[in-house]
C-alpha cells in the first residue's frame, strides 16, 4: 500500500509557500511531517531547554498545518519540538496546540513524546555498560552527566508509530532523527524500509532536494519497492543529482546513515527522473543492528560571556593582524595577571579575525586580504561580571596597541558603544554517546490527551 507524506519545510518556523502547500494536499497525502529543530545551531538550545524560532511565526505556521491537517483528517507530526526536543519545548507546542484547537474550534488527540533523560538512571545504565561513546568522544563519566543542564535521546520511528497508533492526530515528539518522523508510517504500513528510511533522508529538510530549495513542500510517495520524490512549488523540480546530493548533507558517509535500530545503505540505490519534476529511488537497504541504541544529546554551562567587536583598517595592520592578535593576546593575559584578581583557569581570551579566517581558522585557505578586519573579542569567564571586567580592561588596548614598540599609537574604531556586549551564560555540548535499550520505549514517556 503506497504512503504519501507531504513535507511543508526543513524545520517549522522557516517558513513554506502557501500555495505549493494546498498543492500538496490536493494530492491527498496520508500524514503531514515536519521538523522542529536539531543541533545545527549550537548547545544553547539544548542547554536553555528553548526554541531558536520566532514563536509568532511558529504559531502562525503550525495554525496553518493545523487548519490542513483538519480538513483532510490526517495526522500532523512534528519532531524535536522547539528546537532542542526537551520537555519544556515539547509542552511549549503542546500549549501553543491546545491554543489553536480552542481558537479554531478542533476536537484532536495528542500525544506528546518526551526525550529527556534522568541523569541518575543514566549513571546506572553506564554503570551496566549500556553507554558507548562516539568519536571523537570519550567514554562517559558520572562527572560529565552530572555537569549536562538537559540531556535528550534520539526517538527513532518504533516511538512515533506507538503515538500513532494511540489514534493520535497530532504528535508532538522531543528530540528525534530527522528521518524517523517521516519513515514511520510508511514503514507501519508496508513500505520497502530500505526505501523508507532513504526517503525520509531525501525529504528531513524539505525542498533542499530540488532545484529551488526555498521553496519548502515536497511529497514524497513510499510503496513497496521504492518511493518517489516530488517538489509541490511551480518553479522546483527534482533531478536525479539534486535528490542523490542530499545523502551528502549533515552526513559524515554518503552511503551509510545510522539511525535506532539499524543502518541505511544507498550503495545500490538507484535515483530515476520519472519526468521532468519526479525522482524514483529504488535498490536502498535497510540493515538491522544486533542491538537497538539511540543517541545521546547532553548540554552543559561552561561559563558566561562578554564581546567587543573593534574595527581596523590601517593597511600595515590589516596586512599583519594575525600578528597584531598574537601579541595583543599574550599582552591582554598579562594584564589581566598583573592587574586583576582572576585566576588563569577562571577566564578565557578569543580573538577571532572576521574577513580573514573567522570562521575556518586554520583550515582557511583563502587568506586574500580585505579593505578592513574586524576583530572579535570573546572574554569568557566563570560569571558575567568578571567576563565584563577583563572585556573593560581589555578595552582601551583594542583601539590602541602597537604592534612595535618604536611606532605611534594606532588608532581603531568601536562600531558601538558601550563597547561590550554581555552575551550571558553559554553552553557546550557534553554527551555524543548512544544508549542501549532492552525496548525502544524504555528511554521515552508518552502521554496522549483529547483536546474538545
Amino acid at each position: 500500500m503506497a504512503t504519501s507524506i507531504l513535507i511543508p519545510s526543513g524545520v517549522l518556523g522557516l517558513g513554506f509557500d502557501s500555495a505549493a502547500l494546498e498543492r500538496g494536499m490536493g494530492l491527498k497525502p496520508d500524514a503531514i511531517c515536519i521538523d522542529g529543530g536539531s543541533t545545527d545551531s549550537g548547545p544553547f538550545y539544548l542547554g536553555t531547554g528553548t526554541s531558536k524560532y520566532s514563536e509568532s511565526v511558529t504559531r502562525s505556521e503550525w495554525r496553518e498545518l493545523m487548519q490542513a491537517r483538519e480538513r483532510a483528517n490526517i495526522p500532523l507530526i512534528i519532531g524535536s519540538c522547539g528546537t532542542c526536543g526537551t520537555h519544556q519545548c515539547v509542552d511549549w507546542m503542546y500549549q501553543m496546540t491546545l491554543d489553536i484547537a480552542t481558537e479554531q474550534g478542533q476536537s484532536v488527540r495528542v500525544a506528546r513524546l518526551y526525550s529527556d533523560q534522568d541523569k541518575a538512571s543514566l549513571i546506572e545504565q553506564m554503570n551496566a555498560q549500556k553507554i558507548a561513546a562516539l568519536a571523537p568522544l570519550d567514554q562517559i563519566s558520572g562527572a560529565l552527566i552530572n555537569q549536562c543542564e538537559n540531556i535528550v535521546a534520539l526517538a527513532g520511528i518504533e516511538q512515533i508509530i506507538l503515538a500513532l497508533e494511540s489514534g493520535a492526530d497530532i504528535v508532538l515528539a522531543g528530540r528525534t532523527t530527522d528521518t524517523a518522523i517521516i519513515a514511520a508510517l510508511p514503514i507501519q504500513r508496508g513500505a520497502h524500509p530500505g526505501s523508507a528510511w532513504h526517503g525520509a533522508k531525501i525529504g528531513e529538510c524539505g525542498a533542499l532536494c530540488s532545484t529551488n530549495p526555498t521553496s519548502g513542500v515536497i511529497m514524497i510517495e513510499f510503496d513497496e519497492d521504492g518511493c518517489t520524490v516530488q517538489p509541490l512549488a511551480t518553479d522546483a523540480t527534482c533531478t536525479p543529482h539534486s535528490v542523490s546530493a542530499h545523502m551528502l548533507y549533515e552526513n559524515a558517509d554518503p552511503i551509510e546513515l545510522f539511525e535506532p535500530g539499524g543502518c541505511l545503505n544507498v550503495a545500490k540505490a538507484s535515483y530515476t527522473a520519472i519526468d521532468e519534476r519526479r525522482v524514483r529511488i529504488t535498490g536502498s537497504a535497510w540493515v538491522p543492528a544486533d542491538r537497538y541504541t539511540v543517541k545521546l544529546e547532553g548540554a552543559g554551562l561552561c561559563g558566561y560571556q562578554t564581546s567587543s567587536l573593534v574595527l581596523i583598517r590601517q593597511p600595515d595592520y590589516v596586512a599583519n593582524a594575525a600578528l597584531w592578535c598574537e601579541k595583543l593576546s599574550v599582552f591582554l593575559h598579562e594584564q589581566v595577571a598583573t592587574r586583576m584578581s582572576v585566576a588563569d583557569e577562571d577566564y578565557h581570551i578569543e580573538l577571532r579575525l572576521i574577513g580573514v579566517d573567522a570562521t575556518l581558522g586554520a583550515l582557511e585557505k583563502n587568506r586574500s586580504l580585505p579593505a578592513e578586519v574586524g576583530v572579535l573579542m570573546l572574554v569568557t569567564a566563570s560569571s558575567q561580571t568578571m567576563a565584563t571586567d577583563v572585556a573593560r580592561l581589555c578595552n582601551p588596548f583594542l583601539l590602541h596597541f602597537p604592534l612595535t614598540e618604536s611606532e605611534a599609537l594606532p588608532t581603531f574604531a568601536f562600531p558601538y558603544s558601550p563597547a561590550e556586549s554581555e552575551r550571558g551564560a553559554v553552553y557546550k555540548f557534553l554527551l555524543n554517546h548512544v544508549l542501549e535499550l532492552n525496548d525502544p520505549m524504555d528511554a521515552f514517556e508518552l502521554k496522549v490527551e483529547d483536546i474538545n
